[in-house]
């Protein structure tokens, strides 16, 4: 299948400074692919690419296997087919809401294609009112029905739901998903928040400092992390250090295996607050070791606070002084300084080599050719 849109190693430098750094995307008909990262990580850049209202200083756009941009050819945004979306709405005030929809449409049946589409987005019955008189989640409506109407192939969404109060957020953004399924548009979505990207994309390209540093679905960003930072991305971590001898990294939490570090190489073991299994003292002594959670560690409560559906509690560890942070369903509020035993999930552990080693060196071991 051909990608309604792809991105072939597009590159752009504003006085001198690289904001997009060789990037490649495609886009599939009926599917969600979501730009996420920081401010100032290049996605926003990216999709003004996309849409032709900048210009890459490198690569090439194709649009249904065509170029639509290169070094040589740039057609521009109103001939791409392509719908625009952005976090201002930008409703025309003056305009009703029919007519803003049917702002820039040709055909002389326009309003009815208009109000077919309010009616798609449950806003029929608001077509003679104007924008001012809307909240916040119709107004988006009506942005998504104007984007709609010249029926493109391809949409770019920059952070559209960002406006919206969290409660009102989720529905708003379920209900345009389903419409642009519905139509089996390509679209390629901006955000800066990781449950959005989770909650919407089919898959996730995440952005740092202008590069896609690790793409595809949801679950494998989440559950198989590149490195240390992509994991702290997608939510809260708790970082173990160790150092390698003979393959393994030694812990306070036992040993893991690293098959591909050089002995003495620093390496950071993450595991979120819900991977940490919590057990009493027992008159100094906590759980035996087992294989699936490994050394147990002890601890005394510093701070342990209800969230709702559950226990947020911190300890001091008592091997480094650090601060670890463990959730527990439902209600659990021990009392500061209590000790507790934390053990890890072992199989929803991370190991990674730190990004600074204390030797200067690459962590990794040489590969050696074969004689």
């Amino acid at each position: 299948m051909i990608p309604k849109l792809e991105l072939q190693n597009i590159t752009r430098q504003f006085d001198g400074v690289t904001v997009v750094d060789d990037l490649s995307l495609e886009l599939m008909p009926g599917q969600v692919t979501c730009l996420l990262g920081p401010s100032g990580c290049g996605k926003s850049t990216t999709l003004r690419i996309a849409a032709g209202v900048d210009r890459q200083s490198s690569g090439r756009l194709l649009l249904d296997g065509a170029v639509i941009s290169d070094d040589h050819v740039h057609l521009p945004p109103e001939k791409r087919s392509i719908g625009l979306m952005f976090q201002d709405f930008a409703l025309f005030p003056h305009l009703s809401v029919v007519n803003n929809v049917a702002f820039g449409l040709k055909s002389a049946d326009k309003r009815d294609l208009a109000l077919v589409l309010l009616d798609k987005v449950g806003l029929k019955h608001a077509a003679e009112r104007f924008p001012h008189q809307l909240s916040g989640g119709e107004q988006q409506r009506v942005a998504l029905a104007r984007a709609l109407a010249p029926n493109p192939s391809v949409m770019l969404m920059d952070e559209p739901f960002s406006g919206l109060d969290n409660r009102l957020r989720d529905g708003i953004r379920d209900d345009t998903l389903a419409i642009l399924k519905d139509l089996n548009a390509a679209v390629l979505l901006v955000t800066h928040e990781p449950e959005e990207a989770m909650r919407m994309a089919d898959n996730i390209a995440l952005m740092r400092a202008g590069k896609v540093v690790q793409y595809g679905a949801p679950y494998n960003l989440y559950n198989a992390p590149v490195d240390c930072r992509v994991a702290g991305f997608f939510s809260d971590i708790n970082i173990i250090h160790g150092v390698v001898q003979n393959m393994q990294a030694e812990t306070p939490f036992g040993q893991f295996f690293t098959p591909n570090l050089v002995d003495g190489a620093d390496v950071e073991i993450i595991v979120r607050p819900q991977h940490l299994k919590i057990d009493f003292d027992r008159h100094g002594t906590g759980p035996l070791p087992t294989p699936q959670d490994g050394v147990p560690a002890r601890g005394l409560v510093k701070r342990a606070r209800f969230m709702g559906n559950e226990s947020l509690v911190e300890l001091e560890m008592d091997y480094d002084k650090s601060i670890l942070s463990a959730t527990i369903p439902g209600v659990f509020l021990p009392k500061p300084k209590t000790p507790l035993w934390l053990s890890l999930r072992r199989d929803r552990c991370f190991v990674f080599p730190c990004e600074t080693q204390s030797s200067g060196k690459s962590p990794y071991m040489e590969k050696k050719s074969a004689d």
